[in-house]
C-alpha cells in the first residue's frame, strides 16, 4: 500500500520502519519539515515529505502527533482526500504532562471522537495502546499463545479490515472493540492501555469494562491523571509498578 504517516515520534518512526519492512511503501512528515526527516528517512526507507503531501494518493495514512498538535494541522487538509482512504488515529490523550487541557476533548472525554471532529474524517483507532518499544520488539507469529493482542476501533468496516491485516501482519493479534464511540476502552486509564496481554485476556477486560462510558468515566479519567502524577515525578518507578 501507499502509505503516509504524519508524525516522527517513537510510534510513527516505528510504524515506517516496519511498514517498509513489510514491503509497503512509505512517506513521512512532521511539523519541522523534509529536512529535519532526512537521517529518519536514511534509516527507515521512508520517504520525507512535507505534511500536504503525505496525503496525497495514498491508500492509508497514520496519525501519529500529540493531541494538542492536531488542531494546528493545515485546515481541510483531509476535507478532499477519497472516501476509500483509510485514516488510523494512534493518539493518547495526556493533558498533565503534554497537551494541557482542550476543552472540547473534556467534554465527551473519549480522545478519537474528539479527532474525527478536528479532522473531519472518519478515523480507526490503533497503537495507541502499546508502547513503541513493545510494537517495535514483540511482535509474534501468528498462533503465538503469547502474542499480544491490540484492541481496534473505528465506525467503517471496510477500514478496520485493512487495519486488522497490518496489525496481523506486524505480529499481533487485532480484537474488534467497537465503534469510535466505545474506543474509550483503549484509552490511557483503561485495564488494556500498554499491558501487552494476549487475545484471550484482552477480550475478557473489554468485556469486563462494559459499553456504558458514563458509568466508567469517572474511574478511567481518574486512573489516568493519577498515572500522570506518577509518571512525572518518577517514570522508571512508575512503569515499573505499571508493568508489574
Amino acid at each position: 500500500m501507499n502509505i503516509g504517516i504524519i508524525g516522527s515520534g517513537q510510534i510513527g518512526s516505528c510504524l515506517a520502519t516496519k511498514f517498509v519492512k513489510l514491503g509497503h511503501s512509505v512517506s513521512i512528515a512532521n511539523s519541522r519539515g523534509p529536512a529535519s526527516l532526512k537521517q529518519l528517512a536514511e534509516e527507515t526507507g521512508a520517504e520525507a515529505a512535507t505534511v500536504e503531501e503525505v496525503v496525497k494518493n495514498k491508500e492509508l495514512i497514520v496519525v501519529a502527533i500529540p493531541q494538542k498538535s492536531i488542531p494546528d494541522l493545515p485546515k481541510n487538509l483531509f476535507k478532499r482526500l477519497p472516501k476509500d482512504v483509510v485514516v488510523i488515529d494512534t493518539g493518547n490523550y495526556y493533558p498533565d504532562l503534554r497537551d494541557g487541557v482542550l476543552p472540547e476533548l473534556e467534554q465527551s472525554g473519549i480522545d478519537s471522537l474528539w479527532m474525527q471532529e478536528q479532522l473531519g474524517i472518519s478515523v480507526v483507532k490503533v497503537f495507541n495502546s502499546i508502547f513503541a518499544t513493545s510494537l517495535n520488539d514483540l511482535g509474534r507469529p501468528k498462533g503465538d499463545r503469547n502474542r499480544i493482542a491490540l484492541a481496534v476501533s473505528g465506525d467503517d468496516a471496510r477500514a478496520k479490515e485493512i487495519v486488522f491485516q497490518l496489525v496481523d501482519d506486524l505480529g499481533f493479534d487485532p480484537l474488534d472493540i467497537g465503534t469510535i464511540a466505545q474506543s474509550w476502552r483503549q484509552q490511557p486509564g483503561s485495564t488494556v492501555y500498554c499491558r501487552d496481554i494476549n487475545l484471550a485476556e484482552l477480550k475478557k477486560r473489554v468485556v469486563a469494562m462494559g459499553t456504558d462510558w458514563s458509568e466508567m468515566h469517572e474511574l478511567i479519567i481518574g486512573k489516568h491523571h493519577s498515572d500522570q502524577l506518577l509518571m512525572a515525578a518518577d517514570f522508571p518507578a512508575w512503569l515499573k509498578g505499571f508493568r508489574d
